[in-house]
């Protein structure tokens, strides 16, 4: 009866949670990726017309991979620091970017454990705009 009380509190908790972390997805999508992707993830952001390679449509990352979102190859697109190329050029490296935006507020390993954190969320929320 003990651990049946406990599920009733924890399962709506997770179900907030996995909606916090899809805001917060979301968040640094409509911040990082958005003026070039567009606000629906097709390539169409306002700065798209000015970049010498055209913005990846990331509602078909899983289409064109089989029907499977490869979470991990995005996660490290979206990081950089591996030397992960987007676009066939240059994409912004935003694991360093995040990193540098905190390491003076909360120090080099409290920076990468949040910059980690920021990219899954980012790479789950593309992962929600995957075309059906």
């Amino acid at each position: 009866m003990k651990y049946h009380a406990i599920g009733v509190i924890l399962i709506p908790l997770g179900l907030a949670g996995a909606a916090l972390a899809q805001d917060a997805g979301k968040t640094e999508y409509m911040s990082a990726c958005a003026s070039c992707h567009g606000e629906g993830g097709t390539g169409d952001g306002p700065l798209a017309e000015y970049l010498t390679v055209t913005p990846a449509d990331l509602t078909q990352i899983a289409a064109h991979n089989d029907g499977e979102f490869p979470l991990l190859k995005v996660i490290q697109t979206i990081d950089g620091r591996s030397g992960t190329r987007g676009h066939g050029g240059p994409m912004p490296v935003w694991g360093q970017r995040f990193k540098e935006d905190l390491s003076g507020e909360i120090g080099v390993y409290a920076s990468e454990i949040v910059t980690r954190g920021r990219i899954l969320a980012l790479a789950e929320y593309v992962e929600s705009i995957q075309a059906k």
